[in-house]
């Protein structure tokens, strides 16, 4: 009966752990998972074992789809690089999985209702349809020759981009959850960081050293010095989230009042332009140098834009005419990315010619996934796949031909304009000026690195599709309503 219960006895979930049922749930399961992990290895039980954390997580999916976004932009970070520890499983299709998963979960979450995608409906999501309609189309190229290779290359360069824009505009509007994202992605770039200099200052793991021996060495030890890749896929994309983490956070760190986000955003910066040296990235000191001219621009603050130039230029000087800093390993493969003699620009621009007499009779490219080196994994005789790209732009451009590239440019041109547009005339709030500019600069300093490498791969490739959602979606966070959501 209802009287007989003392109001003050309160039944805690530490108090579950009495229970007889439930202390014989948790033997059986540790039980379980020692005879799976007996008979099929430790991966199988340590799975079993997550199952219970996995029933949670997709109980709160379904209730809060929004889940699966940050869920992604998390993953993007860890997804690549695990597969030096997980040995034979695709483990990119968990992003596959994960997206198509929120979806899911966004549609069971309204079952009962329909869904409202009018916020979704804008020219972004417009572009990134038509983007993924050329993708695939390129499965018709009469060059493409094995669909496995266009989808494994579909699925980067388009289709997550055609899913995380809509989520992002459907998920992401309003300021707290604008915040939240930032907060998100400073504190994984502060773990990538952090990693980085464990692998600086204490080395590689076992599983790291492997990966190293298995052929990554060549790219990642030069000169007997460690390339600090963290835990993402290479060293390229380590440099390049570090410098754009570093460009985003340093501007988000002037937009916040409260001096502990301050810290926390100034701390990422710092750590993140370590990490960009660490990386030994040439191309990635391109970031911070185009992501700050853009940012001085969109200010319109006539002192601020002589200044920051004025500082630029002096940061230019450093790395082109001086020698200061050559005994640093870092700083002296930094400043050669200055040198237009330097033997690696040189092998990239001879393959570069030979690719535009190879493309000059295919306006449509070589078929999405059979060029660079990495098509030998399903055509290694072929021509395409002999010659490395190195750029993101080449790769494209080899790819989906200059049809696509131009595409693909305008594209990105256009969203950049655009939110420069919005940010320097349409936005009252300056505060949301601030951080939009961050966006915006950091997507430019990532777009003019993309030429040197590829580095729109993961985790800086999610990144970039949220944040052309994000900038392209401003006027939502420029309401007072957006503070109240």
């Amino acid at each position: 009966m209802q009287g007989t219960l003392n109001p003050f006895d309160r039944y805690t979930g530490s108090d579950r752990l009495r229970s007889p049922y439930f202390m014989l749930f948790l033997v059986s399961l540790i039980a379980l998972s020692a005879l799976i992990a007996s008979k099929t290895g430790l991966a199988a039980g340590f799975g079993l074992i997550l199952l219970p954390f996995i029933f949670i997580y997709l109980f709160l999916l379904f209730q809060k789809p929004a889940i699966g976004l940050y869920t992604v932009v998390i993953l993007g970070y860890f997804i690549l690089g695990s597969a030096r520890y997980i040995k034979g499983v695709q483990v990119g299709l968990a992003m596959d999985g994960a997206l198509f998963l929120t979806f899911i979960a966004l549609i069971f979450n309204k079952f009962r209702e329909r869904i409202n995608w009018s916020p979704a409906n804008l020219d972004i999501t417009l572009l990134a349809a038509i983007w993924f309609a050329y993708s695939i189309f390129e499965v018709v190229n009469p060059e493409s020759r094995v669909v496995a290779a266009w989808l494994a290359g579909m699925r980067g360069i388009s289709l997550y981009m055609m899913l995380i824009i809509p989520l992002t505009l459907l998920f992401i509007n309003s300021n707290r959850k604008l915040n939240l994202f930032f907060y998100i992605w400073g504190g994984l770039s502060m773990l990538v960081s952090i990693k980085g200099l464990y692998q600086n200052i204490f080395g590689v793991d076992p599983y790291e050293k492997a990966w190293l021996d298995e052929g990554a060495a060549v790219t990642h030890v030069l000169f007997g010095k460690l390339r600090i890749f963290s835990f993402l896929s290479d060293a390229g994309q380590f440099g390049a989230n570090q410098a754009y983490s570093a460009v985003v956070a340093t501007i988000i760190s002037i937009a916040e009042k409260d001096w502990r986000k301050k810290l926390f955003f100034i701390l990422v910066a710092v750590l993140g332009f370590y990490g960009m040296l660490l990386s030994g990235t040439r191309g990635a000191i391109s970031i911070p140098l185009a992501g700050f001219a853009t940012y001085f621009v969109l200010r319109k603050n006539k002192a601020v834009m002589i200044s920051g130039f004025f500082l630029l230029i002096g940061v230019f000087i450093f790395f082109k005419y001086t020698t200061i800093g050559q005994d640093n390993q870092q700083i002296r493969r930094m400043r050669s990315a200055f040198d237009p003699n330097d033997a690696s620009l040189q092998v990239r621009i001879e393959n570069q010619k030979k690719l535009k007499v190879y493309l000059a009779t295919r306006p449509f490219g070589g078929g999405i996934g059979h060029g660079g080196v990495k098509a030998q994994k399903y055509l290694p005789n072929a021509y395409l796949s002999q010659i490395a790209t190195d750029s993101g732009y080449v790769l494209v451009w080899v790819e989906m031909g200059i049809v696509g590239l131009l595409l693909f440019l305008f594209i990105l041109f256009y969203v950049v304009i655009k939110s420069s547009y919005n940010i320097m005339f349409r936005i009252r709030d300056p505060i949301l000026k601030l951080k939009m500019a961050a966006l915006t600069s950091g997507m430019f300093g990532l777009m003019v690195a993309n030429y040197g490498n590829a580095v729109f791969q993961m985790p800086n490739g999610m990144l970039l599709y949220t944040s052309m959602a994000l900038v392209m979606n401003s006027k939502v966070f420029d309401t007072p309503e957006a503070d109240i959501k």
